[in-house]
């Protein structure tokens, strides 16, 4: 088993097998588990950087508008200066957000699922079984870290509320889930292309969250 970025926290001790709803059947195995990489999350999922850009353009707009108005050079800046400062809160907080997400969060790839186990307030374990995948990809990025996109077939569909924010932005109504920020993505795809392309035949769970359901047996693309 490959393991990358995983929590050593006590948040899983209780769990009968770290980052999953319960043990696993006979005959899945666990083959990859992670946890995101905070920045990648406070960067690509909250949007950190767009945010922190929109308030220093509104900061200088403010001070823009003082000068326009005849204020002096002080009270422009220190019109800037508040809103940059109004900024910080929103940005902090959303940063703050990230970092207890990444460490409350670890995905897991068997056999047979992906396992996405997060909630920083309020724990739940999403499993997405290779059945009702029907793509999947690969984005890296210059961190080194890279994002793999679950493409989920209809009518099968997951609660953005429930999974954000691992999944794709500004997918509301058909969201798509993501293993953010993971290392070596690479060599995660290809974990995650072979089982599926192993499991292809193989019955399994429909999406649930924690509670066991019928199985379905439909097949599912590898990852290109």
């Amino acid at each position: 088993m490959s393991t990358a970025h995983r929590p050593t926290f006590s948040e899983h001790d209780s769990e009968p097998v770290p980052g999953l709803p319960g043990p696993l059947p006979q005959g899945e195995a666990i083959l990859w588990q992670g946890s995101p990489g905070w920045r990648g999350l406070a960067r690509r999922a909250m949007h950190l950087r767009a945010l922190a850009i929109y308030f220093a353009i509104l900061g200088a707009w403010s001070a823009a508008v003082l000068s326009s108005e005849g204020a002096g050079k002080l009270a422009a800046i220190q019109g800037m200066g508040f809103v940059l400062l109004l900024g910080t809160v929103p940005i902090a907080l959303l940063a703050l957000y990230a970092w207890a997400s990444a460490r409350s969060t670890l995905y897991t790839i068997t056999t047979r699922r992906i396992v996405v186990r997060t909630g920083v307030a309020l724990p739940m374990t999403i499993n997405i079984p290779f059945a009702v995948i029907g793509s999947a990809g690969v984005a890296q990025h210059a961190d080194g870290t890279g994002d793999i996109l679950l493409q989920v077939m209809p009518p099968n569909r997951i609660s953005w509320l429930a999974l954000w924010p691992h999944t794709r932005s500004f997918r509301v109504l058909r969201p798509q889930p993501m293993l953010r920020a993971v290392a070596q993505p690479d060599s995660v795809a290809q974990i995650l292309g072979r089982a599926l392309a192993a499991a292809a035949a193989v019955p399994v769970q429909p999406i649930g969250a924690r509670a066991p359901a019928k199985a379905a047996d439909r097949p599912a693309e590898a990852m290109a």
